[in-house]
This record gives C-alpha cells, sequence and structure tokens, in this order.
C-alpha cells in the first residue's frame, strides 16, 4: 500500500506546483520538452491561482508542500547571489513566519507533556506565538521567580509528514542511483540517509536540549558566542524550555547600523565562532540561518552572537577534522599539490586518480577566487566548478560532509549581508595554523601520551617482564646465531642487543614516568627540548 501514498504524494506536489504556476519550470526542462504538450490534459492546471510573482509562488507552494520543501527553501533563503531579489526576500520570509497552528492546542501539548497546568508551570504563558518556523513554534513565556523563557513545542502529527516525504526522497534516490550511473558519485541514496537521520533528530527536543547545553559549556570561557540556558525540569521530548535571549536579529542590518555596531568585527568573529566549533570542538551549531542568530550589541565595538535552534548540530570524526584542516590550509597557502594529495589521501577521490592533472584542474578552478574581498567571490559558483571538475576525477561525494558545507554558506551569506569587503581568507589563515600547530607538534604529542597515562600505567606493573621476554629473546637469537657466524661476530652482536633493548626501554619508561611526575606541567612547557634530547640519548645508546 506504500506505494498507493507515495503516488498520491507525487500527484499532490505537482498539483501544488501546478497552483501557483511553478510546473512550467519542471515541464519547460528539456528532459520533458517532447512531451510537455500533455500539461494541457492535466485538470489540476484548471485551478491555478493565476499570475503571481515568482518569489511570492514558490513561497507559498514551498509553506504548503511541508516541513522538508521549507527547509529547502530556509537554505536557499541565504543564497541572494545564486537568486533575484524578489525570490531571496520571499523566502527569507520561510526563516521564522511559517503559518503557525493553534496556540490552544500547543498550550494543551504542553500540559499533556509535563502533567500540570499551565498555571502551575508559568506564571505566564502567550497564548499567540511569537514566532514559527516549518518543524516547531515557539511561545513567550514567565516562570513563577519571574525569568522570561520561550516554550519550543513540535507541531502535531510532525513526525508522520516528514517520514512520508523522507520515504519518497528515498524512493527517487534508490532509482536514480539505479538508473543513472553519472549520478552515483554524488551517492543519492547515503546523501538522503544522512537527511534522514537528521530530521530524525531534530524531532527530538531533548536531543536539541543536549545540543544547547554542550555548546553552552563549550564556549563559557569565550563571550562571542552566548547559548541559552536550558530548563531540564520542563523540557520533555516534545516540549523545551529555555532561557529567553533579546538581541538584534542579524538580518536587522539597517538596526545594527543605527547602533553603531562594529560590523566588520561581527563579521570576522562569525567565520572565527565557525572554525572554532569545527576544529577546536568538533561540534558545531548546522542551521546557522538568519533567523536563528540575534546580535548582544550592548558594546557596539564588541557585538556578541547569540544562537538559538540547536535540533541540527554536526560532528567530525578524527579523521575528517585532520583532513579538513589539511585541505583549508593547504588552500591558503595555494598548496594545490597538497590538496590533491590529501584528496587521494583520505579516500575522496581514487587512489590511482593523476595527481598532476588533478592538481591543476584544482588550481584552475581556486586562483582566480584569492586576494578579492567575500563581495566579489561566490562559493556556489567555486563549488558548483569543483563539482564539475571533481566529475572528471570520479570524486565521491562526502554525506557526513554536507552539514558542513551547508553550515559554510550559511556563514558566507551571513557575512556577505554584514561586511562585503571581509577577507575571509586572511580571517581563518592564523586560526588554522595555531590550530596545526597545537594539534600536531611536540607539545600535542606529550599531551597525548599524557592523556593515555592512566591505560598504560595499568600495563606498567607487567613492563619489567615484558623487556626481560624481550631480551631473552635477542639472547636465544643470538646464541643460535653463534653456531652460523664467527664467535668474535656473535661476541659483539650480544651486547649490541642488550643495549638497544636498554635504550628503548629507557625511552618509554621516561616518558612515563616524566609526565606522571610533580613536574608534569614543566615537562609540558619544554617539551620540545625535551623530547629532543631524549631521542637523542636514546638514539645514541641504541646505536653505539
Amino acid at each position: 500500500m506504500k506505494w498507493i501514498a507515495k503516488t498520491a504524494r507525487l500527484i499532490h506536489i505537482h498539483f501544488t506546483l501546478a497552483k501557483y504556476g511553478l510546473d512550467k519550470f519542471v515541464w519547460h526542462n528539456p528532459l520533458f520538452s517532447k512531451v510537455n504538450i500533455l500539461i494541457i490534459f492535466f485538470p489540476w492546471r484548471w485551478f491555478s491561482k493565476g499570475e503571481m510573482p515568482d518569489g511570492e509562488a514558490i513561497r507559498l507552494a514551498l509553506t504548503e508542500l511541508g516541513p522538508i520543501f521549507v527547509k529547502f527553501g530556509q537554505i536557499l533563503s541565504t543564497r541572494r547571489d545564486l537568486l533575484p531579489d524578489d525570490v531571496a526576500n520571499e523566502l527569507a520570509k520561510l526563516q521564522d513566519n511559517v503559518p503557525p497552528f493553534s496556540g490552544e492546542l500547543a498550550k494543551k501539548m504542553v500540559e499533556k507533556s509535563l502533567s500540570a497546568p499551565i498555571e502551575t508551570l508559568f506564571a505566564s504563558f502567550d497564548i499567540t506565538p511569537f514566532a514559527s518556523a516549518s518543524i516547531s513554534q515557539v511561545h513567550a513565556a514567565t516562570l513563577h521567580d519571574g525569568k522570561e523563557v520561550v516554550v519550543k513545542v513540535l507541531r502535531p502529527r510532525i513526525h508522520a509528514q516528514i517520514m512520508r516525504d523522507v520515504e519518497l526522497m528515498e524512493t527517487f534516490a534508490g532509482l536514480l542511483q539505479h538508473l543513472m550511473k553519472g549520478i552515483r558519485r554524488l551517492r543519492p541514496v547515503e546523501v538522503v540517509a544522512e537527511i534522514k537521520q537528521t530530521l530524525i533528530d531534530e524531532l527530538d527536543l531533548l536531543r536539541e536540549a543536549a545540543n544547547a547545553s554542550q555548546l553552552r559549556r563549550n564556549f563559557t570561557q569565550d563571550n562571542s558566542l552566548y547559548v541559552p540556558q536550558i530548563y531540564w525540569q520542563l523540557s520533555r521530548k516534545n516540549v523545551l524550555v529555555s532561557e529567553r535571549v533579546r538581541g538584534v536579529p542579524i538580518s536587522d542590518i539597517s538596526t545594527l547600523k543605527a547602533k553603531n555596531t562594529d560590523l566588520k568585527r561581527l563579521a570576522e568573529r562569525g567565520v572565527e565562532i565557525f572554525f572554532t566549533q569545527v576544529f577546536r570542538d568538533c561540534f558545531f551549531h548546522a542551521d546557522m540561518h538568519p533567523g536563528n542568530i540575534f546580535v548582544n550589541i550592548e558594546d557596539p565595538a564588541n557585538p556578541q552572537y547569540m544562537a538559538v535552534d540547536f535540533g541540527i548540530m554536526g560532528t567530525l570524526g578524527p579523521e575528517d577534522q585532520r583532513y579538513l584542516g589539511e585541505n583549508f590550509l593547504a588552500f591558503f597557502k595555494r598548496d594545490y599539490r597538497k590538496v590533491a594529495e590529501l584528496h587521494v589521501k583520505s579516500g575522496w577521490v581514487p587512489p590511482n586518480t593523476p595527481i598532476n592533472a588533478f592538481e591543476s584542474a584544482i588550481r584552475t578552478v581556486c586562483e582566480p577566487i584569492f586576494e578579492k574581498p567575500l563581495k566579489d567571490i561566490s562559493f556556489a559558483q567555486t563549488l558548483i566548478r569543483l563539482f564539475q571538475t571533481a566529475r572528471r576525477f570520479d570524486m565521491q561525494v562526502q554525506p557526513q560532509l554536507l552539514l558542513l558545507q551547508k553550515t559554510l554558506l550559511n556563514i558566507e551569506g551571513l557575512g556577505r549581508q554584514l561586511y562585503p569587503d571581509l577577507d575571509l581568507w586572511q580571517t581563518a589563515k592564523p586560526f588554522l595554523e595555531k590550530w596545526m600547530k597545537k594539534q600536531y607538534g611536540p607539545k600535542a604529542f606529550l599531551q597525548q601520551l599524557w592523556e593515555r597515562l592512566p591505560l598504560w600505567s595499568d600495563k606498567m606493573p607487567d613492563l619489567p617482564e615484558a623487556v626481560a621476554d624481550i631480551a631473552r629473546f635477542y639472547q636465544n637469537e643470538a646464541h643460535r646465531l653463534q653456531f652460523k657466524s664467527l664467535p668474535v661476530t656473535t661476541h659483539k652482536k650480544t651486547p649490541n642487543v642488550s643495549r638497544k633493548i636498554l635504550g628503548a626501554s629507557l625511552l618509554v619508561c621516561a616518558t612515563l614516568v616524566g609526565l606522571a611526575s610533580p613536574y608534569a606541567e614543566m615537562i609540558q612547557q619544554y617539551s620540545a627540548w625535551i623530547f629532543g634530547i631524549g631521542i637523542g640519548l636514546s638514539v645514541w645508546m641504541i646505536l653505539r
């Protein structure tokens, strides 16, 4: 019976597009050029709402089609360099202006989830929502201690609606991957699976609360980003209560300018926050559209970002983080050879990729974008050209990096609005260089040893016996070789073997004991010198 539901949904999608006059974009596609005469036989075209501006038609159609389509419109609204102004302005209304559901219904859902009357839970609760999004809506409330909070409530039956459209996407992705060999490189099935998991996570408000708590903890000592406090005792899977933050919407450029906000600093800080989340914490806000970002301008010269809506967060594994950081840094240094080699090393392109040709292709795409202000650079166009180039080298889409790419595009959109002359490269390069040095220098090496010390300390009692076993093994080997070579040669080998074992053992033991000692902090401070001297002494003892 599922195929019947999917067919009905397809018909509904086409009916909605036709109603707003948008099916013309489908039927005028070259793929349907030979059969587009058939559209006159579709009865739902007879119910068209008539001519209206494309931007308004697109916004209304996406709103009517549901949450997944609204999400798509929200992403597009941040890419003003890709859209006409009228369309971009209309789609911007999707950020926080989706039609709300009944406030009375929201109140009943809160009371049912928290098992108490609304008057018991809050000193006041505003029935009229002040923000409404594709998956939830937000009501203002006040706690009995006078603190202002916001109450986020999931839309009723939202889970069933999203799963219906996701199943449709899965069917399309499977068909595309099976029927079109050229599109397999884009891995549509894996990409849809990533989108599905992201949406499922967004439907659990307790997960969002945990995300907010983690991000707030990450920036406790950093005043560049403020994350509201979560009230766990009032939060459930479909209800989330958090501190209410008051700031200027980041899209309200006129107010920011009127308050003499340092827009250059604000734009640079946005880039720094992005790279801090990605490379310091491996945990980043992946839904940074203008509707979710506010600015605290109590100190206009030092503006502070204020984030809300933590339903979509991204994470990176250590390997992806390392390769990504090295790729960024190589790009900034215009070391296209290293970029090509890193793509092969990470498995993003096949191992037999011709490095020279790949390097040349990357240079051709990327070289023109350097030494230009942000207003003159289109990351969208650059990405399109990179995808076209990558197709020649069979580059695979990396689903785990989709959220990161989306967030980077959002950051570009914000930066373009705030300060078009922002030098994105100059802002990011020092941060990445510092990060690479911290991650992979001698001090980082000793820090990793320190972190592994508890595990190693459990095995320390067995170390002397293990060394003795190794010594006995090599001693037996030396006696065995005595019958195959001259006695004088064998006599010289045995002390050498002992020295090697002793030198290696001393190096390991000295490192462990040094890190465990009261002077560990001092040792780490002078790690480069100590590490070099230790290696030198050990090598001398092993080889002498």
